[in-house]
């Protein structure tokens, strides 16, 4: 019974010690899998941190030429503004001697002439300057060349001076006079400028109207800018950006303009 049991126990410990290398055999195999499988997953890893390096790179890159695109559009639109001041500039160098008429009839053109009405305005609104100043006259003519039928207001009737100091007498007397007209009725003296520096003006227009209220001394200068007193100083500006960088140092004048720059 002894030697059968010893039997026994010797099989039983020789399946136990088959059942342990079998077991060990796979879980060998598993680690060899796991191995693998970590190495694949940090295979996949390194692609993937290589691709992200790569991206980084390529985005630097597209910065760099957003960067560089940037500033050569901004250098452009900076060109193209210079461009377009000085051909204002040149435009209102070509203007400045001229002044424009509104609201005087065609039909007396066609009996008269633009120079007589020219001379007939001088003489009913400021008879001290006498014919020195209509002899000063280079050209004169109707603008546009064609009638629109579309607008009811007469053409503008453009006056070209010899000299500026002519065109800027009469628009002073103008001024002071207030209210100017043709054989009793209304019409408009007005300094004949560029369209840009026209509507660079009607821009301040509620800006002045503002400062006008306040009792700042606003004016309108040419060509498009606006001064007016403030603290006792005259300030004069070309744009309404400048003005904002001003207001944002004073503010009683930004809560003034607020809603307006």
């Amino acid at each position: 019974m002894i030697v059968k049991m010893i039997q026994n126990l010797g099989n039983r410990v020789d399946k136990m010690q088959e059942t342990f290398n079998k077991d060990l055999e796979e879980q060998k195999m598993k680690q060899t899998t796991m191995n693998n499988t970590i190495n694949e997953i940090k295979n996949t890893l390194d692609g993937i941190n290589s691709r992200i390096t790569e991206a980084e790179e390529r985005i630097s890159d597209l910065e760099d030429k957003i960067v560089e695109i940037t500033t050569a559009e901004q250098n452009k639109e900076k060109r193209m503004k210079r461009t377009e001041d000085s051909l204002r500039d040149l435009w209102d160098n070509i203007k400045r001697t001229n002044i424009r008429i509104i609201g005087v009839p065609e039909e007396e053109e066609r009996k008269k002439g633009t120079e007589k009405i020219f001379e007939e305005i001088i003489v009913e609104n400021f008879p001290n300057m006498g014919k020195e100043t209509v002899n000063q006259v280079q050209e004169a003519q109707r603008v546009p060349y064609r009638i629109n039928p579309r607008r009811n207001m007469p053409r503008h009737i453009l006056i070209k001076l010899s000299k500026i100091k002519y065109k800027e007498n009469i628009l002073k007397a103008a001024r002071e006079n207030q209210q100017i007209t043709h054989k009793g009725i209304p019409i408009k003296l007005r300094a004949d400028r560029s369209a840009e520096t026209l509507q660079g003006g009607r821009d301040w227009q509620d800006i002045f109207k503002v400062m006008k209220e306040k009792n700042l001394q606003p004016r309108l200068l040419y060509p498009a800018r606006i001064s007016f007193r403030f603290d006792g100083e005259i300030k004069t500006f070309m744009d309404k950006q400048k003005l904002r960088e001003f207001s944002t140092t004073k503010p009683a004048l930004q809560q003034l303009l607020k809603e307006l720059l």
